[in-house]
């Protein structure tokens, strides 16, 4: 009974350590490929699947483990025997996860890459609880040192050099210190991969935080007016099409015809407004455009003049929202003006718009006809126009200085300066989809909309998520400087130091998020790193007691954020200047610990490679 409880302890050990290396993996790499989801979702969810998904594992692991320590074989044997357990269990989640979740072109590479993926996790969390295995496996209460005398018990035919063997003559206490190193080098490793949840965490904040700015800008922009798309004018008329039905009789349909305006020219300004919403801006802008052309056309050979009812002719004009319509739109055609009200007869362009009826029975469009109207409408984020013209030019001006082309054409014509900017396009029907007469329902919506967006100069939130992407080199890099500053002055840090100093480096980037929501980014990120280098050189100047360690670990972290604020204000370059700023890192790092004794005896060699 004695033997059955302890092999289900040990293999629930073993299970437990296994499935809480895994949710940590699959919570950091969700977390990081895809940054929409709830942290605290993936990690309820990855927890769940992953205790009820891996328990057959445990069954597995345990009717394995039980026949091998009641084998009268060597512990060589044994140790072998269940390294091949755990690759046989790999193996069988590689081949379940395939059968269900693969397909025909990556079946190979999800065998291979679940069935490795399990298997170093297990072989994580048995080294984590080798002490227990060897004494189950043995019988017997394990000796110090396991880890050095694993490596005997699964490689006995390695023979020692003579070098070898008068260290191994040394005092025990020589292979502990190697292996406190060994261990507290992996401890600070996980830590590293430990501190990346924290960093999810900062991640969800800081979508958080950009999504309620959104709305913020939302529900302002609803309440003044949304973005806008002008179109127009052009004229509507109806028209009685014949068709020859399935009995060969011709049945009239009334249909609409969509005649653009021959020529349009567009003038204006664009006016911007920031209206301040809590601690939030929002961009918002007037305009005065000036709209000029003329309708000018003869109808096609496949449209029966004598079909067209002129007299109901509405003449038209769409935008996107009717708030943003600042005062009564009058446009005059010919000798007359008209005033247009609320309607479109037709929704090709969208359903919101202006029309007026007008009678073009005494109206020679064939001689072409001029028309204007002067418009002030409002909106946010974005003006856009549809070149619906068979000649037209847009000239929009303003004093915004940061402005985005954008749409399916980019202007001919630009200037940008911190004054403002001035942009041009110009269209013809050679490069346009509109025919010179449509049919109702044959117009495809938006599809040639261009114009400009205004941008915020600073978008904080994009800064600060870049930033947070390089939250493993912050962390990693500061580790590894505190390591070797331990291991040269023989004043370890314990694991919890090290979390502190990692609480610190995640708190950094929450500083962040909340300075630069109140000022400059380049400024919140000074402030921010400067607080947190200061509380880490004075926490390890309290811990060291020396004053050029603690000055020596301000510059390098001074260094290493302003390198890392470097990454961030670069676009093109970011890779380049991160790679050969990486390795110039790795290199000093290898420069800085070629002296460290690794294995701590007192021969003080740095060139041992032999394992102890």
């Amino acid at each position: 009974m004695n033997l059955i409880t302890d092999t289900i302890f040990t293999a629930l050990k073993v299970w437990i350590n296994t499935a809480l290396i895994a949710i940590l993996g699959i919570t950091v790499f969700i977390g990081l490929s895809d940054g929409a989801l709830n942290i605290g979702q993936i990690f309820l969810i990855t927890t769940i699947c992953t205790l009820v998904g891996s328990f057959p594992a445990c069954i597995l692991l345990c009717l394995g483990i039980h026949p091998i320590r009641k084998s009268c074989i060597t512990l060589r044997k044994k140790c072998w025997l269940y390294i091949g357990v755990l690759g046989i269990i790999a193996l069988f989640y590689g081949i379940c996860s395939t059968l269900f979740f693969g397909d025909d072109d990556s079946n190979w590479g999800m065998l291979g890459a679940v069935t490795a993926a399990i298997f170093v996790a297990a072989m994580l969390a048995s080294f984590f609880q080798l002490r227990a295995l060897l004494c189950f496996f043995s019988c017997d209460e394990f000796s110090a040192a396991p880890y050095a005398q694993l490596f005997t018990y699964l490689f006995p035919h390695y023979k020692p050099t003579q070098h070898q063997m008068e260290q191994q003559s040394q005092p025990a206490s020589t292979g502990n210190q190697s292996n406190k190193i060994v261990v507290k080098g992996l401890i600070t490793g996980g830590l590293i991969l430990l501190l990346l949840i924290p960093s999810i965490f900062i991640i969800a904040l800081v979508e958080e935080r950009e999504e309620r700015q959104k709305e913020i800008v939302k529900e302002v922009s609803v309440k003044w007016s949304a973005a806008q798309t002008l179109t127009g004018p052009f004229l509507v008329v109806p028209y009685t099409d014949n068709y020859l039905n399935s009995d060969g009789k011709t049945v009239p349909v009334k249909t609409q015809l969509i005649v653009p305006a021959n020529e349009l020219n567009v003038k204006g300004d664009i006016f911007p407004e920031e209206r301040k919403r809590s601690i939030y801006k929002v961009l918002l802008y007037k305009t005065a455009l000036q709209f000029t052309g003329q309708f000018k056309l003869q109808w096609p050979s496949d449209i029966n003049v004598a079909n067209l009812d002129l007299s109901n002719a509405k003449l038209c004009f769409a935008f996107n929202d009717f708030k943003g319509i600042e005062e009564d739109l009058s446009i005059v055609m010919g000798s007359s003006r008209v005033k247009m009200t609320a309607g479109l007869p037709i929704d090709d362009f969208g359903k919101i718009g202006l029309s007026a009826p007008v009678d073009l029975n005494g109206i020679d469009l064939n001689t072409g006809t001029p028309f204007s109207m002067n418009i002030k409408i409002k909106g946010s984020e974005r003006l856009h126009f549809t070149p619906l013209a068979s000649s037209s030019s847009f000239n929009v001006r303003s004093s915004w200085a940061n402005p985005s082309f954008d749409g399916e054409m980019l202007p001919n014509e630009r200037t940008t300066t911190d004054s403002g900017f001035n942009a041009m396009w110009k269209f013809n029907q050679a490069n346009l989809p509109f025919a010179a007469v449509m049919k109702h329902g044959t117009v495809a919506q938006n599809k040639m909309a261009f114009g400009v967006s205004l941008v915020q100069p600073a978008d904080q939130y994009a800064k600060t998520m870049r930033s947070v992407k390089y939250a493993i080199l912050f962390i990693g890099l500061t580790f590894a400087l505190f390591f070797i500053i331990e291991l040269m002055q023989r004043k370890p840090l314990h694991p919890v130091q090290y979390v502190l100093v990692g609480l610190a480096l995640i708190i950094f980037y929450a500083l962040l998020l909340s300075l630069s929501e109140y000022i400059v980014f380049d400024y919140a990120y000074a402030l921010a790193a400067l607080a947190t280098i200061l509380l880490i050189a004075l926490y390890a100047h309290g811990h060291f007691k020396n004053i050029k360690t603690s000055a020596l670990l301000f510059c390098l972290l001074a260094v290493l954020y302003a390198f890392i604020f470097v990454l961030i204000r670069l676009e093109d370059t970011a890779l380049l200047v991160g790679s050969i700023g990486l390795f110039i890192v790795l290199a000093l790092v290898m420069y800085a610990s070629r002296k460290i004794n690794w294995y701590g005896n007192n021969t003080g060699s740095s060139l041992q490679t032999t394992i102890n």
